[in-house]
């Protein structure tokens, strides 16, 4: 099955929980935890299906697989090092980006179950396809059934 890109069912929840979030932000009802963590352990499988769509349409993607290990942990090491290493010692980002190991776990957190959930939402699904004459005794060896009995032709008697 080829990835969905936006219409991803894990990028559509991800979406969903962010704004979601903002809402009980603006409500007040938030918790220390969703506002310290629930942007880090949904960056992956936020931004990344927005990545690979516009790789994909600017020609740099060449397939519609899910999402490779590769495209998921490169991403994870360059956001590790440009929020968590550089921007917290430039002058400009001083208050405003603050290095958490936390994060770091939290964006790996959500790269593996991504990974883990693309791979199996994406998993070649087999459709059987109407039976041609002569099947059944194939499809019943390779379901490991009963072969079908041969039933008694009612002329011959």
């Amino acid at each position: 099955m080829a990835f969905r890109y936006l219409r991803d069912p894990l990028f559509v929840v991800c979406f969903s929980a962010y704004w979601v979030h903002r809402i009980l932000r603006i409500l007040d009802l938030s918790t220390p935890l969703l506002r310290g963590y629930l942007n880090d352990v949904i960056c992956i499988p936020f931004w990344l299906p927005i990545m690979l769509w516009a790789e994909r349409r600017l020609g740099l993607r060449q397939h519609d697989d899910p999402p490779h290990t590769f495209e998921i942990v490169i991403p994870l090491v360059i956001w590790t090092v440009v929020f968590e290493v550089v921007l917290p010692t430039t002058e400009t980002f001083t208050g405003l980006a603050v290095p958490d190991p936390n994060d770091v776990l939290c964006y790996a957190l959500g790269g593996f179950v991504s990974a883990q959930f693309w791979q199996w939402w994406y998993r070649r699904r087999v459709t059987p396809s109407p039976a041609a004459p002569g099947t059944d005794r194939c499809r019943a060896m390779l379901d490991h059934q009963p072969l079908p009995t041969a039933s008694p032709d009612p002329s011959t008697h």
